[in-house]
């Protein structure tokens, strides 16, 4: 499983956003920008705390044997990260599937997956696999079907400028990518709504 534990030097961090705040055209002591450094550099140390975060110690204690055999899903999972080409935020829902062979994981251990991988720099495809390959490989269960929907600021602040485009990605392993009818049941149940 993946381990990063990269410690962040708020100061270097600081004197970094400064010489940018400089080279961009601004004053760094002007009032108004005065305390910026020290806000953005303890954003992005929030921001990417996942490089802090080990997997392991995040399921820890939260796998349990247990012999249902159906799909587990838990979906709408909002997540936020930044894309690691431009360092501008992307964001959305990750919806999470597998079906357990004799394994299962605590319900909110799910969700913290999908915040450790994306409080990284990231691309959504990397992102899709991580949730996906980290499950598989902690419960080795029937298969794993992850759906991440995103929109980049990437996208639609620069560059193309398209505000509406919203990006889908998928993981499917074991028997999510090998039987259609499984995966399709998986897609089928993320798109609909529980009635009230």
């Amino acid at each position: 499983m993946d381990k990063h534990t990269a410690a962040m030097d708020r100061g270097e961090m600081e004197q970094l956003i400064e010489k940018l705040l400089t080279n961009i055209g601004e004053d760094p002591q002007r009032e108004g920008l005065l305390r910026t450094p020290h806000r953005v550099a303890k954003a992005y140390e929030f921001l990417t705390k996942g490089y802090r975060e080990d997997i392991s110690r995040v399921l820890n204690d939260a796998i349990f044997n247990e012999k249902y055999s159906e799909m587990v899903i838990v979906k709408d999972i909002d997540f936020f990260s930044m894309c690691e080409h431009h360092m501008l935020p992307f964001f959305g829902r990750a919806h999470v599937a597998y079906i357990p062979n004799g394994k299962i994981v605590g319900l909110s251990k799910i969700p913290r997956i999908v915040e450790v991988f994306s409080r990284r720099l990231q691309v959504q495809e990397r992102l899709t696999q991580q949730i996906a390959e980290t499950i598989y490989e902690a419960l080795n269960p029937e298969g794993v079907g992850v759906v991440v929907e995103a929109r980049h600021m990437c996208m639609m602040m620069r560059g193309v400028e398209k505000q509406n485009s919203l990006a889908t990605t998928s993981a499917m392993l074991g028997v999510f990518r090998e039987d259609v009818k499984t995966r399709g049941e998986f897609l089928h149940l993320i798109e609909s709504k529980l009635s009230a």
